[in-house]
């Protein structure tokens, strides 16, 4: 088998032949000469065919955009007159030697010669898999990598351990409403997808691990917009024996150092990032996330805020008390006594800690309750009586009675952050097979029916209004 050269790699192979394989870009016709784009994944290269190689004139003049080839050919400097300092291969070009059709391709249903911004969403998304060709979303899908790729070296060389979580597992009151998975071996039960790893990751500081860190598929079924999926992916960490401090100080040389090192064209306004109480943040800026910028109008600016000192309650809509961010937290702990007390409930206020960026949220944390009495009286705030506190979290109290260390820990919306280091208007533009506003995936035709044969199966009826 011919060795294939990547188009990155030909400007190491100035006079020689190479074997590039890829698609076509684009062909221009000039009469005699045929001169045709290819890219591949790393790269494009212009390639002209000449008359006198004559059966890969004939060839090239077959050729359409999206077709799928294999071309042999000489590396050639670019004459004087055409060469193009713009462009990363603007110096060569190729002499087709020889051309192979590996697939040909219809017309595409979509323009890729541009950023694609101007065509539909619907459109592009139901045709993904051609609309990821595009140079704006390979870029975003490798900067997705190299992030992700950037964090998990971080992570190990401060000792964490990557640990997967179910994806099947328990319903249980966490903020959002639950994707259910029917079971067919115990008819009438039901599994749920994880809204977050919170709980498992708290058991894995029960294990011992003391710090572990995963890049977790969430999911949820809440309405969709543009920073929001019905399944995203979330950086999730968790470590023992820790501090607020602790916790904040790591996640913030993280972020630092991710932007240093992975986009360093970007620059970050102030550091150490500031900081702001909630309620010092919503009178200042009238927000909990607030867009502390300098120069809006400058898009390769980064202002990172953190947000400390959230109410733990706050009144539900149907009367009583709920949890702001997360029933798992722990409060500040001059305010353990009002908890275990249920005094002053209002005015409890938790260990939560945001960061925002540029005016969004980007990820949040806590320190935890990791004492059974503590968490087990959050509950008794927000009304469920003690036969629902077992039944939905019995086997949290128990893990925390078992000798459970102090912990906390963070996630971010990896996608949330992806789309704004990026400069995209929303996320759905950093992840490869997003689906649409109203949570369909275009693509696939999902969610769809099933066949009666399966629903038998699960012991379900679909009733029809």
């Amino acid at each position: 088998m011919t060795e294939r050269t990547p188009i990155a790699n030909l400007k190491e192979k100035l006079g020689q032949e190479v074997t590039l394989k890829g698609w076509v870009d684009i062909r221009r016709d000039h009469g005699k000469l045929i001169f045709i784009d290819l890219r591949d994944r790393s790269g494009k290269v212009q390639m002209v065919a000449l008359p006198n190689h004559k059966e890969a004139h004939e060839a090239a003049n077959m050729l359409r955009p999206e077709w799928v080839i294999e071309v042999t050919g000489k590396v050639n400097p670019r004459p004087e007159k055409m060469v193009n300092k713009d462009e990363a291969n603007g110096m060569l070009e190729i002499e087709v030697l020889s051309v192979a059709v590996l697939n040909e391709a219809e017309t595409p249903p979509i323009d890729l010669r541009g950023d694609g911004r101007e065509i539909g969403e619907e459109v592009r998304l139901k045709y993904r898999y051609i609309d990821l060709r595009r140079p704006r979303l390979q870029k975003n899908m490798r900067a997705r990598h190299e992030v992700a790729l950037f964090i998990r070296n971080f992570l190990a060389k401060e000792g964490f351990l990557e640990i997967e979580t179910p994806l099947l597992s328990k319903s249980t009151p966490e903020g959002a409403r639950d994707f259910l998975v029917p079971s067919r071996l115990e008819k009438g039960k039901f599994y749920a997808l994880p809204q977050s790893p919170q709980q498992y990751k708290q058991l894995l500081m029960v294990s011992g691990f003391e710090k572990y860190f995963q890049l977790a598929r969430c999911m949820r079924d809440e309405d969709t917009r543009g920073d929001r999926q019905p399944e995203f992916t979330q950086l999730d960490m968790e470590m023992s024996f820790v501090e607020r401090e602790d916790v904040m100080a790591l996640n913030e040389l993280l972020l630092i150092e991710l932007v240093q090192t992975t986009m360093p064209e970007k620059k970050i306004q102030e550091m150490p990032f500031p900081r702001f109480s909630y309620k010092e943040a919503m009178e200042k800026y009238g927000s909990d996330k607030p867009d502390i910028r300098n120069d809006k109008n400058d898009p390769n600016l980064l202002a990172f805020c953190w947000v400390i000192d959230f109410p733990f309650f706050e009144k539900a809509d149907k009367g009583g008390w709920t949890f702001t961010h997360n029933p798992f937290s722990a409060p500040k702990p001059e305010h353990m006594e009002w908890l275990m007390n249920k005094e002053n409930v209002g005015e409890i206020l938790t260990t939560q800690y945001d960061i925002a960026l540029n005016g969004f949220e980007i990820g949040g944390g806590s320190i935890r309750n990791h004492k059974p009495e503590a968490l087990k009286r959050v509950f008794e705030i927000m009304g469920h009586d003690p036969k629902d506190i077992e039944a939905k979290f019995g086997h949290m109290l128990e893990a925390l009675a078992s000798g459970a260390p102090p912990h906390g820990g963070i996630a971010w919306g990896l996608d949330r952050v992806m789309a704004i280091l990026q400069n995209e208007p929303n996320i759905r533009e950093v992840i490869a097979f997003a689906k649409d506003g109203t949570g369909k995936d275009l693509m696939m035709s999902a969610p769809s029916d099933v066949s009666p044969e399966q629903l038998a199966e699960l012991g379900i009826r679909v009733v029809k209004e």
